[in-house]
């Protein structure tokens, strides 16, 4: 496309290559909704009302809306690659995102944050990054890269690098570490946004975070902690995600004062979830059914994230502006009924079109260095107590939690009449053999063990069980699958989901996933668990930059100290 051939269609006076006459336009800018014709030329809006077009559509008085965008996702949550991805949330109305690669980059360093830029290059949508801040996220864990200042600065210049990402070493920001801080001057210095992660950190220390130049926030709980971080200048990210839902908490901030500072984002969504209730148009209905206007809602969707990262041509329907647009019939409850991305229509009433291109991109080596003949679960009771970690449902945040020690032939072993679990990560970059033993209440195994090779966010593998002996056949299979999912009893695999693009994603279409991960949580509910999303929620229980208590290879982390713990108490 060229400038003046696009004003020249804009100006008349040559025609646009479609029209989409009698639609009802979702104005972003003035909350309006506008009933116009929309000319598109080489992918782009030229301008608005009748002319001549190669092809016209009747949109019959449909709205209209700018594409959807998630302001921030790993697309490593959904098990998938990037291709299959973009599969799977095209048909929903998500024409861009703004992506972490944070998971694959602490498995495989630049190698997997190039994987993730190479593979969605020639995607129909628009895949932006952040570039990983916290590689290994601390240093209580083991990752498989360490990612500095001096390694991120050749790619921070990347026209789809717009970030810095999540700083979640918010300790390191407040007390001014010099490695955290060549980080965000990079970011800075390319005039690139910080994006922050700061879970219940308020006054003085949230200053301090904030003064370092970190510009967002996607963890908050509570209207308060949200409206504290407001007043001192943060956007916030809404998130609905699988292991983490925070809409209903928030609802109460989405106020006209305050809207422009606000933008939707899933963080981790799985893909049940994304094929049965939606991805970013989930969340503009679910904030529509709670009361929010729909132009505000869409809004949130649209341009403020564009706005916010500073996408070109992104986030709205004017002219000049990117021909993503998402038609739906009611204004009330938006449901995509045809999906445009770069003027092309590319999804219709939930399925991809045949003109939508989708090259196959070239996964990773796998990354798996656990010599399975040397696990051990066994720790000796040292103690007549010991600290547990206690799983709230739905959310990602513990607590840490106090229980007499269950002990049998002088170790503390499971006991699941009490609900008290054994839970293991076992490193698998380096080949260490080094494994943290814990106990987890919450997860509700009456027998078994469950394990995966996703554990945000170093990624080493985790396993909770009833049994030693279930939890050691449930790590051999994992490695023996180079990654991936497994519930076993009995010492017999029940169900499991192989994810070999560095043991976090699938090659296989995301239905595919669905079904085995389907099967795997049929598997783990028969075991006793009554969590909506086990493996979601076992995932995260190994990140310690999330309150109150987690585990890692290292052993048990308390989050608040922001230190590791001794499973047993004195």
């Amino acid at each position: 496309m060229t400038m003046e051939h696009l004003i020249a269609v804009a100006r008349g006076d040559q025609p646009a290559d479609l029209l989409l006459r009698n639609g009802k336009v979702v104005n972003v800018f003035s909350g309006e909704i506008m009933e116009m014709d929309i000319a598109v030329a080489a992918g782009h809006v030229a301008g608005f009302g009748p002319r001549s077009a190669l092809s016209e559509v009747d949109l019959q008085g449909r709205c209209v809306a700018p594409g959807f965008i998630d302001a921030h996702v790993h697309i490593e949550s959904a098990m998938a690659s990037p291709t299959e991805f973009a599969r799977a949330v095209l048909p929903h109305g998500t024409t861009t995102v703004v992506a972490d690669p944070h998971e694959i980059a602490n498995v495989l360093g630049l190698a997997g944050i190039e994987y993730m830029l190479q593979s969605t290059a020639s995607l129909p949508m628009q895949f932006f990054f952040t570039l990983s801040s916290c590689v290994p996220a601390t240093s209580m864990e083991t990752a498989g890269a360490a990612l500095t200042a001096e390694a991120l600065a050749p790619l921070m210049p990347h026209p789809r690098v717009v970030a810095l990402a999540e700083m979640m070493n918010f300790p390191g920001v407040i007390q001014g570490d010099p490695s955290v801080m060549a980080k965000i001057r990079l970011a800075r210095d390319a005039r690139k946004r910080v994006d922050g992660h700061a879970p219940g950190v308020q006054g003085p220390s949230l200053d301090a975070y904030i003064a370092a130049g970190v510009a967002s926030d996607h963890e908050c709980i509570t209207a308060a902690e949200a409206m504290e971080k407001l007043r001192r200048g943060m956007h916030i990210m809404i998130r609905e995600g699988t292991g983490a839902k925070n809409m209903a908490a928030l609802l109460d901030i989405i106020q006209p004062a305050t809207a422009h500072r606000l933008m939707w984002c899933t963080d981790d969504r799985h893909p049940h979830d994304i094929l049965a209730e939606g991805h970013i148009d989930a969340m503009v209905r679910q904030a529509i059914q709670l009361g929010v206007a729909p132009h505000l809602a869409i809004r949130l969707a649209t341009l403020n994230p564009a706005a916010y990262f500073g996408l070109p041509r992104t986030g709205a329907i004017a002219p000049g502006q990117r021909a993503d647009m998402v038609v739906f019939n009611r204004l009330d409850n938006p449901v995509a009924e045809a999906v445009y991305a770069g003027g092309q229509q590319v999804a219709e009433h939930g399925r991809l079109l045949e003109t939508a291109v989708f090259p196959d991109p070239i996964p990773p080596a796998p990354a798996m260095h656990v010599d399975p003949t040397a696990l051990d679960f066994r720790v000796t009771a040292a103690s007549p107590h010991i600290r547990v970690i206690e799983i709230v449902p739905g959310q990602i945040v513990t607590r840490q939690g106090q229980e007499a020690t269950p002990v049998a032939d002088g170790r503390a072993v499971a006991d699941p009449d009490r609900d008290l679990l054994k839970i293991a990560v076992v490193e698998r970059h380096r080949g260490t053999g080094r494994t943290g033993i814990g106990f987890v209440k919450g997860m509700g195994l009456r027998r078994g063990a469950i394990a995966s090779s996703v554990a945000h966010d170093a990624h080493n593998i985790i396993v909770v069980g009833a049994r030693d002996d279930d939890m050691h056949a449930a790590v051999r299979h994992v490695v023996a699958m180079q990654g991936g999912l497994a519930v076993v009893a009995d010492g017999k695999v029940l169900a499991s989901l192989a994810l070999p693009i560095a043991g976090l994603m699938s090659p296989e279409p995301i239905r595919s996933i669905q079904d085995q991960l389907t099967g795997l949580t049929r598997a783990a509910r028969d075991l006793g668990t009554s969590l909506a999303d086990p493996f979601m929620t076992l995932s995260f229980l190994a990140l310690p930059v999330i309150p109150e208590l987690k585990i890692t290879d290292r052993g048990l982390v308390d989050v608040d100290r922001f230190e590791p713990v001794d499973l047993f108490l004195q």
